[in-house]
């Protein structure tokens, strides 16, 4: 065997390095979150060739004193933490004390940097983690890092960075990030002399989406909060028409700092699942704050995991408030007709206004009832009421409409925008006047019109065309009867003769065991058959129609997940999922009196915009869109 012996300082100062600094973004990273720390109100990052040559972040922090500058880049040196104690109520950002060392052993670091109390700055250059030069200079309150050249003494590191354009791209998506944490703080990003991003600072977090995401996701959110004795939540989760094919528009934000969580992942799809289609996943961007004893931060050298205790509890809190939010609003679909733009004849944006969410254009520090357009038009809506009984048909809709558009006008010019006149907020009807289709008032005037290709069935209710789906509306009142009955315990069982035989691998055994009690709860009777094999004597009634060997099995490989060890109750919910295979399918002619009855039932649920499977129950269609179409308006 080799002989032992202990590494130089400067190898081990690299390889701790390559636990920090893998690529430009991690040098942003830290510089942007010790700025943070440092109590800045604004931050400048600015990179040249993706951050591998030149990255330069700047703050209006407090600065670091005179004597603490040469301290800084020594290994675990931090003003964070004191003891291990602090470990486990640290609310920093930053606490390990190995970023500035990292850094500065793999690149060539310039430091200006000047406090509140001192008369002068001090200007420190270090390299390859060996100092330089120290020298008092003039400067503005504050901390300037100047990184120049990664990884120019690990050359073997280098190659393996990405094009200059890739790197950028992480750091522009990890500025993102951050700027989203802290929107009380203004922050700028400047690539090869580019203006990327520019945060306000004001405490507006939907600004902040919007200036990121764009129009669609600002237009499409809906608030989430929560407030409970161990954490609290704010933030905004999108409605499911801007739902995407991978994670990457998930942003969970824990006491300010980004974070990759499966538990808060699995929480917030959990929420999401009766609401949209498999395999699709949500725009979500929450703030969690949560009590330090419930973290463990101190499991991963960028801090970009951690561990809850209590998980279960964490868990139930989140997916609650997800659900809560998701359910707040009616969320059909609106379906828009767009006409092709021929290339001479391209409208302006003031030409065609799009409808935008009245939310988009107000402050955050002005809550929708104190607000001067609501409360005029508040005072005006008896004159309508008192005028029911007089006026009548056109007369009625007309002066309806005219007050209406008054109200568009008069909020198109009080309501300020979000994010400054290089993106300009179009007006929208106000939805003070909106009626909802499902209100159990609003029964009596649907007129429904008939059946489309023996599966979708049309409904005309206050200007606005409908479209049901006969088979999605079957299936969530299916599984919503089905998890009622399951909650009330109201259900029953039917047997099945002859049994059905079930032969089960060894995972499956294991599962049907650890949940034997819960099946049997909900109304199966399943027994040892011998060897491998069980006879199932009795399932659910409603599923008595579709018990077969296949549809047992799948229930069976949807509880293999181990979320459901944290939450035993989403097995009932599961199972029911499965009911929603005996609804009516398409292609299926139904009478009106039936398909009045599935409105009827509809109207009963909670939730009733989405099948089990997230796909809509409704979708609709606007008049005005029609007589568009029809170019009975322009």
């Amino acid at each position: 065997m080799a002989q032992i012996t202990v590494l130089d300082q400067g190898t081990i100062d690299k390889i701790a390095a390559g636990e920090v600094i893998e690529r430009p973004a991690s040098v942003v990273k830290e510089l942007l979150e010790n700025a943070i720390d440092a109590k800045a109100t604004a931050v400048t990052v600015e990179i040249r060739d993706g951050g591998i040559s030149f990255i330069r972040v700047t703050d209006n922090g407090c600065g670091i004193s005179k004597e603490d500058v040469p301290v800084a880049f020594l290994r675990h040196s931090t003003s964070k933490i004191k003891s291990v104690e602090d470990l486990f109520t640290v609310a920093s950002l930053g606490f390990r004390g190995e970023a500035l060392s990292s850094i500065a052993a793999v690149s060539q670091v310039e430091l200006i940097t000047k406090t509140a109390q001192e008369l002068s700055g001090i200007r420190y250059q270090i390299e390859g983690g060996k100092e330089r030069s120290i020298e008092e200079i003039g400067a503005p309150e504050g901390t300037t890092f100047l990184v120049r050249n990664l990884f120019y003494n690990t050359p073997a590191r280098q190659k393996f960075l990405k094009t200059a354009q890739t790197e950028g791209s992480h750091v522009a998506a990890l500025v993102e990030k951050i700027a989203m944490s802290h929107p009380d703080i203004s922050i700028r990003f400047i690539q090869n002399n580019q203006n990327r991003l520019h945060t306000s600072g004001n405490h507006n977090l939907k600004d902040i989406i919007y200036t990121v995401f764009g129009r669609e996701i600002a237009a499409n959110l809906l608030p989430a909060d929560s407030s409970q004795e161990i954490m609290q939540i704010h933030g905004f989760v999108g409605k499911p028409v801007i739902a995407r094919s991978n994670r990457n528009f998930e942003n969970y934000y824990i006491n300010g700092r980004y974070i990759r969580s499966s538990l808060v992942a699995k929480a917030v799809e959990e929420a999401y699942r009766p609401f949209m289609m498999q395999h699709k996943y949500p725009f979500v961007l929450l703030h969690l704050t949560v009590e330090p004893e419930y973290l463990d931060v101190n499991v991963h050298p960028t801090k970009m995991e951690l561990r809850f205790r209590d998980g279960e509890r964490i868990y139930e809190i989140i997916r609650q408030t997800v659900s809560d939010a998701l359910s707040e609003k009616e969320l059909i679909p609106q379906v828009q007709l767009n006409r092709p733009v021929k290339e001479k004849d391209t409208p302006k944006r003031e030409q065609e206004p799009r409808p935008e969410p009245f939310e988009v254009k107000r402050q955050a520090d002005l809550s929708y009832r104190n607000n001067p357009v609501y409360q005029a038009v508040a005072e005006r809506q008896p004159s309508w009421n008192a005028g029911d009984k007089n006026m009548k048909g056109e007369g009625r809709e007309s002066a309806m409409q005219a007050e209406r558009s008054r109200d568009r006008h008069t909020a198109s010019r009080q309501e300020p925008t979000a994010g400054g006149s290089e993106r300009k907020q179009e007006e929208k009807q106000l939805d003070l006047f909106e009626e909802k289709l499902l209100e159990p008032k609003s029964r009596l005037r649907h007129k429904l019109i008939g059946q489309l290709f023996d599966t979708y069935w049309l409904v005309e209710f206050s200007d606005q065309l409908y479209i049901i789906d006969q088979h999605a509306a079957h299936e969530k009142i299916l599984y919503e009867k089905t998890m009622a009955s399951l909650k009330n315990r109201e259900y029953t069982s039917q047997m099945v003769n002859p049994p059905i035989i079930l032969t089960l691998g060894s995972e499956e055994e294991v599962i049907l065991d650890r949940y034997m009690t819960y099946l049997a709860h909900m109304g199966f009777e399943i027994e040892h058959f011998g060897g491998r094999e069980y006879a199932v004597r009795a399932v659910p009634d409603n599923l008595f129609s579709i018990a077969k060997k296949e549809l047992l099995i799948e229930i069976l490989d949807s509880l293999s997940d181990d979320i459901f060890k944290e939450n035993p109750d989403m097995i009932y919910e599961r199972v029911a999922g499965m009911s929603c295979k005996a609804a009516v399918k398409g292609n299926s002619r139904l009478s009106s009196a039936e398909a009045d009855h599935l409105i009827d039932q509809l109207l009963e649920l909670e939730n009733p915009y989405a099948c089990p499977h997230g796909r809509p129950t409704i979708i609709s269609m606007s008049r005005r869109e029609l007589e568009k179409k029809f170019k009975r308006i322009v």
